[in-house]
């Protein structure tokens, strides 16, 4: 337990014991917990909805202006710092830690479910499968790695540059004084960030979980039910927290290389076995589509119900909404991760290369599932809609058994989730350690043992107490307060960037004040 004597308590022992409190609840008492969930998630989507969608699009114009404006030139560490990483590896971690697992789940179970159900227009139509692919890329272009951005940028400038602890509440520097880093609104803030992330990384892992389960069902007949699923994640608990305990130069870097060839793989194989023209014809369509209307998207709030009619209920709050949050909540964990990763990168390139590059791999791998499951239901065999409706995680493995070959690259996939499953949960277990240490950049072993098995718990709870349903309101609910932190983490931001650009005078004068502060303390 020598972990124990480098915590940061007033972080450690609330979030613990929070995690603790909530498993128990979910387990003892799953359907008052069901219905408890239900009616927060839907007090939230009701009254909140709207400012989820605005502030998230708020933080992708933030980004631009970040990138291309004059603070770009700042670099995040000191002057001559230059990055640890390749750009090739640095990539590949940051992808794997944000994106993997959940792209993979939903790539075809989104744009199917859309074609089957739309909120608008006939199903199975063509009209319908061009709105779904360019919905699905919207839910996973540049709005998700916005959070990621502001929060990796804020946390690896304030850590890196200013040699504050690799912590969220170091970012409120500005605001808080430094003497007050280890007061009560910082370690709150510290504990949103804990919370959120585990909540966050919950989802994706049940998700994960899930499809494994259904990989396992289609290669073997292994039955998908909640009992296997829970086996699933406790073995690929205990795999992950043996990769955190190895360090990112090993464990996660080393994984993170394998999940972007396996990726690599899957996309050129169903690229030429499948119907390629129609593929890179999709892609194309959808991505103008996404770009021509991306602010219509960006403010969509179904004012009148026109989606919520059709569908049968709320549309925006189910799927836009969710997403939102579920990102949000993954931003203290993948945000912190990132920021480790990325020291001596400047603000544009650290920006472009989070924003960029990501959202166009996200695009290549959306079109070509995607649009591959889309032209099986519309001029193939077909069934493949239906099928989601039943069974979300079997989506993959159904489109690959109507490609000649897909059985043996069904295995490769089933192998990609599990690798992705490996790696976010091992990069969110890193954090969380950091977080719950006072900002340590090499959290004691055992900590991050203790977090991984509690990431693992939740899942499980969730999973058995609602499965994805229990598992999108939970991402829903934690985001909500981090959500206004980002906005404080923006505030905070600009002001220290600033702070690069003032005179001689007022950096001496501000340099005075923090002495005094000091002199205090």
């Amino acid at each position: 337990m020598d972990f124990l004597k480098r915590l940061d308590k007033k972080v450690f022992y609330p979030s613990a014991l929070i995690c603790l409190v909530f498993i128990v609840w979910m387990t003892s008492m799953p359907e008052a917990a069901g219905k408890a969930i239900n009616a927060a998630l839907t007090f939230i989507n009701t009254t909140f909805g709207w400012l989820y969608l605005l502030l998230v699009s708020v933080f992708v114009l933030v980004c631009f202006i970040l990138a291309f404006s004059k603070y770009g030139k700042i670099k995040l560490g000191k002057d001559d710092d230059v990055p640890e990483y390749s750009t090739f590896s640095w990539f590949a971690m940051l992808f794997s830690a944000a994106m993997g697992i959940g792209l993979i789940f939903w790539s075809i179970a989104e744009p199917m479910s859309y074609l089957a159900a739309p909120p608008v227009g006939d199903p199975n139509t063509v009209a319908t499968a061009q709105w779904s692919l360019r919905q699905t890329i919207f839910h996973w272009g540049l709005h998700p790695w916005s959070v990621y951005a502001i929060t990796g940028m804020a946390l690896a400038y304030a850590g890196f540059r200013k040699d504050l602890p690799a912590r969220i509440s170091s970012i409120f520097e500005p605001v808080l004084g430094r003497n007050n880093l280890d007061g009560g609104w910082a370690k709150a803030i510290d504990v949103f960030a804990v919370i959120a992330s585990i909540a966050g990384v919950a989802t994706s892992l049940g998700f994960g979980a899930m499809q494994i389960n259904g990989g396992l069902n289609y290669l073997v007949g292994i039955s998908v039910n909640s009992s296997v699923t829970i086996v699933i994640i406790a073995i690929v608990t205990c795999l992950f927290v043996i990769s955190a305990v190895t360090g990112i130069k090993r464990g996660i870097l080393w994984l993170s290389n394998i999940n972007m060839s396996l990726m690599g793989i899957l996309m050129v194989f169903l690229l030429v076995a499948g119907p390629t023209l129609y593929i890179l014809n999709s892609i194309i369509s959808a991505t103008g589509d996404y770009l021509q209307n991306i602010a219509w998207l960006s403010f969509y709030a179904d004012p009148n119900g026109v989606y919520a009619e059709q569908a049968g209920y709320d549309w925006v709050g189910g799927w836009t909404v969710f997403y939102w949050a579920w990102w949000i909540s993954w931003g203290p964990f993948v945000g912190g991760f990132i920021a480790r990763i990325s020291k001596g990168r400047t603000v544009r390139e650290f920006v472009l290369g989070v924003l960029i590059a990501p959202v166009l791999l996200s695009i290549l791998w959306l079109g070509i599932f995607g649009s591959t499951a889309i032209h099986i239901d519309l001029f193939g065999a077909g069934g493949i809609g239906e099928a989601v409706s039943k069974d979300m995680t079997s989506a993959l493995f159904i489109t690959l058994s109507n490609i000649p070959g897909g059985h043996v690259f069904a295995i490769v996939a089933t192998i990609l989730i599990a690798t992705f499953f490996i790696t976010s949960a091992d990069s969110a277990t890193f954090c969380i350690g950091m977080y719950s240490s006072g900002g340590d950049l090499e959290p004691d072993t055992g900590l991050k043992v203790f977090w991984g098995v509690i990431e693992g718990a939740v899942t499980a709870a969730l999973v058995a107490s609602g499965g994805i349903a229990a598992l999108k309101a939970s991402s829903i609910l934690s985001a909500f307060p981090f959500m206004l932190i980002i906005c404080g983490i923006i505030y905070c931001m600009f002001k220290s960037f600033n702070g690069e650009f003032a005179s001689p005078t007022k950096l001496a004068k501000d340099t005075a004040i923090v002495d005094r502060e000091a002199a205090r303390g």
